[in-house]
């Protein structure tokens, strides 16, 4: 029997009082179950936490001895019991780290996919698809209107530009998936890193993923035009608001983040559409419940054939 009350949110984030945990709390408690490290879903200051080891290192890294007081790291595939609910974590596709959350309690099986996505990354381990009786998904790019493009072409586009470029992203995840794209697809360019972002690299390549050739930026070698791209944290990026000689790029899925409709980059780390609907036909749920976005057109698009609920 599916309950519906299995998860519901407070002011602490999506809670489940059937085991007594937070899954990706928004404020400090005493049990979390964490999906992934970016700071939207991974906070400082848990009392214990679950979590998968890249997860832990990145938090460990940002957080130093506020990360947490107990860390319980747990391979993906191994399951685990907190309060009751068996939790297994599965492959996300969004970043080194990402799981997605299976959940068992009394027979009945919740998957929450935390963020994810479905297209190629050579930097984290691939989505891996599950079966669950209802599937907590996020919806962030849930809109038919979004198509995210082949991201081999969207990189590609660097290779026109024969100006240095001035690349925005975010340090963790996007700009390591970026590193290794340029280095892939658009060889000739030399990647120049901001030191915010090294440290980052260096548990990637710990972890056993190759990014390919980058160094530590250097103020001098951007004054020569020779088809350098300098990745930037999006702080450093809107600092050179008014940078001359460069081109200005921000790496993102959403519209609003694209510097102008002539010179876009559109890299995605989450799901778009077709590969929300792909997992809902993976998972083959009974229900579908929508979190972090709007569910609306799931809910129009299902039209009663599936049951869709909005749980914020």
């Amino acid at each position: 029997m599916i309950l519906d009350d299995f998860v519901q949110f407070d002011a602490n984030g999506l809670y489940c009082k059937y085991g007594g945990f937070y899954i990706d709390p928004v404020q400090p408690v005493d049990r979390a179950v964490i999906s992934h490290a970016h700071a939207d879903h991974a906070v400082a200051g848990n009392r214990e936490v679950w979590c998968t080891a890249g997860t832990q290192a990145f938090m460990q890294l940002r957080y130093t001895k506020n990360a947490a007081k107990v860390f319980n790291v747990t391979a993906y595939g191994q399951p685990f019991v907190v309060g009751g609910v068996e939790i297994t974590f599965v492959p996300a596709g969004h970043m080194l780290g990402s799981a997605q959350l299976l959940m068992a309690y009394q027979g009945t099986t919740y998957l929450y996919t935390g963020d994810f996505k479905l297209q190629p990354d050579a930097t984290c381990e691939p989505l891996e698809w599950v079966k669950a009786d209802v599937l907590i998904t996020e919806s962030t790019f849930a809109n038919p209107a979004t198509q995210h493009p082949d991201p081999i072409a969207e990189i590609s586009k660097l290779k026109d530009i024969k100006i240095n470029i001035l690349l925005g992203a975010y340090g963790l995840g996007k700009s390591q998936r970026l590193i290794r794209l340029i280095n892939d697809y658009a060889p000739q360019k030399t990647i120049l890193m901001h030191h915010r972002i090294m440290p980052l690299n260096t548990i990637y390549e710990k972890a056993g993923y190759t990014l390919g050739k980058y160094q530590l930026y250097n103020r001098k070698l951007m004054k020569n035009q020779q088809d350098y791209v300098y990745i930037v944290p999006p702080f450093t990026f809107d600092s050179y608001i008014r940078a001359t000689g460069v081109k200005r790029l921000f790496a993102s899925g959403w519209k609003n983040l694209q510097v102008n409709s002539q010179d876009t980059l559109y890299i995605s780390d989450h799901a778009d559409w077709s590969d929300i609907l792909e997992m809902i036909k993976q998972v083959q749920p009974t229900q579908v419940w929508t979190l972090h976005g709007d569910g609306k057109h799931l809910r129009e698009h299902f039209n009663n054939t599936l049951f869709v609920k909005l749980l914020n």
